[in-house]
């Protein structure tokens, strides 16, 4: 799996939970929320990448994604 390093913002990942009702967020919270993110992006572009490996390309598209996406 490929590192995990923190590259979301903490704006946007504030704005989706206050979106869907959250009135504060926590920095602890916004933390965790994007370890979360991260951990389940990686899983999604390690089978994508899988996935155009074994189609024989070097390229990863947008239904190589959309095929991964769906697994998690």
């Amino acid at each position: 799996m490929g590192k995990n390093k923190e590259v979301i913002a903490n704006a946007p990942l504030g704005r989706i939970l206050k979106n869907l009702g959250a009135k504060r967020v926590s920095d602890g919270a916004l933390k965790v929320f994007a370890k979360v993110l991260m951990e389940k992006a990686d899983e999604i572009a390690e089978h994508a990448v899988k996935m155009a490996l074994h189609a024989k390309r070097k390229t990863v598209k947008e239904s190589d994604i959309k095929l991964a996406a769906k697994k998690y």
